[in-house]
């Protein structure tokens, strides 16, 4: 539909428009027992949101049901069964929380729809990082591992190929939060300077140190701390050649059959327990683990180190048989979803928001510097949940977020070799 002058109405706008005379027709008595068409058709409409722990967060949910008039009902679940969820429930999630990993294994399996750039509304609010493949200084952002550019736009509107780099008008999905881990230390425990990645394997912390069962990202730490102690030169460690996965993960099992994991953690928690608890001095780790660390009051660093950090994002998918009123839907927390609120909820668990302008609307003055400008805090910094994280004068642990995301070695892959690193992973891990 187009208005005289050519342009376009969104059916949004019309419904909208139609709700606004109803209810001034209403308001003047002209007509009585008039529905407002908007509130009266979405009221029962109940969209599914499947994510991580650590972005599936129902105070979220909660949030946007209350802006939104509709109910969004978060459904969390941990690294394989999100994924199984996605392969194998899809009917029974509308909206997901996908990573730039898991759309490698979703794309072109019939579970997800394109969405239309015209739809989301932030779109060029969005970090260039992930939408340009640059950074905003022009830079260009790092090959290694699955980028942004190679999964995020699709070739057309079935959404079941994707143009492996060159934009488009259809995305895979919208992005949404971005972060660089690093590895979690104890300070307090570790008893000397952590940074490079060789730490990681150092005998300094045998038995101390604990690694993320997850077969795509555990080796690349592994590959991290190998490269930089100088055991192997990658091509991509985000990509590795059979040789170079034999390579990695005969020197995992020399280093497990020494002793140097006390664990390896599947889940946030098992994550957060390890640190919190002194089992565990160094290890993989995610920024909100390391938040939830320090809620407790315990010393607890996202440690920068000097060979930079295995990058990640997550983007927002509408699933494949999400249509009508429910896709209407679906677009409109979309929007709300990047609009700022969400943002500033995960900017406080230390991630970045995909579109850090509209966060910064949520956030207090204090907040934005000590989370995005890598200032000293000017006031207690508090977590979602209002616990104290960090005092007054604390500086956060990377500094500011392009000093942060500037930074990037790799991001996080599914490798062309991935059955035959699951099976060697699988060897390292029941040995």
């Amino acid at each position: 539909m187009t208005s005289r002058s050519g342009t376009a109405i969104s059916r949004r706008t019309v419904i909208k428009s139609a709700a606004a005379i109803a209810g001034a027709a209403i308001g003047s008595n002209a007509i009585s027992g008039f529905p407002t068409i908007w509130a009266q058709n979405i009221k029962d409409i109940v969209l599914h949101h499947a994510g991580p722990p650590v972005t599936a967060i129902p105070a979220i949910a909660e949030q946007a049901s209350k802006d939104l008039g509709f109910t969004v009902q978060m459904q969390a679940s941990e690294n394989a069964d999100l994924l199984n969820r996605f392969l194998s429930q899809s009917s029974a999630i509308d909206c997901a929380d996908i990573s730039l990993v898991y759309l490698r294994y979703l794309t072109g399996r019939n579970v997800l729809q394109a969405i239309p750039l015209v739809k989301a509304k932030y779109w060029d609010k969005t970090i260039p990082l992930l939408t340009k493949g640059e950074y905003p200084d022009g830079r260009k952002a790092p090959s290694q591992g699955i980028t942004p550019m190679m999964v995020l736009y699709a070739t057309g509107p079935d959404g079941q190929k994707v143009s492996n780099g060159a934009p488009t008008e259809y995305v895979t999905g919208v992005p949404t939060v971005i972060n660089g881990d690093t590895l979690g230390i104890r300070p307090d425990l570790v008893g000397r300077k952590v940074d490079s990645w060789a730490d990681l394997l150092s005998p300094d912390f045998k038995g101390k140190a604990a690694l993320q069962d997850n077969p795509t990202i555990g080796i690349i730490d592994v590959a991290m701390a190998m490269e930089a102690r100088g055991d192997i030169k990658y091509g991509n460690k985000g990509n590795m050649t059979k040789a170079e996965i034999d390579k990695t993960i005969n020197t995992m099992l020399e280093v497990k059959r020494y002793g140097q994991f006390r664990s390896f953690w599947s889940s946030f928690d098992q994550s957060v327990n390890l640190m919190a608890s002194g089992e565990v001095v160094i290890q993989s780790m995610w920024s909100p683990a390391v938040a939830a660390v320090r809620s407790r009051g315990i010393s607890c660093a996202f440690q920068p180190l000097k060979e930079g950090y295995r990058g990640w994002a997550y983007t927002l998918g509408a699933m494949k048989h999400v249509t009508g009123l429910k896709l209407d839907c679906f677009y409109e927390y979309l929007n709300w979803y990047t609009g700022g609120y969400e943002g500033a909820f995960i900017a406080r668990q230390g991630y970045y928001a995909a579109q850090p302008d509209n966060a910064k609307k949520y956030l207090s003055q204090a907040e934005w510097d000590y989370w995005f400008g890598g200032k000293p805090a000017a006031t207690d910094i508090l977590s979602p949940f209002g616990k104290v994280m960090e005092k007054a004068g604390n500086v956060r642990d990377g500094g500011d977020i392009w000093t942060r995301l500037g930074n990037i070695a790799v991001w996080n892959s599914v490798m062309d070799q991935d059955r035959y690193l699951t099976r060697r992973w699988n060897e390292f891990i029941t040995s």
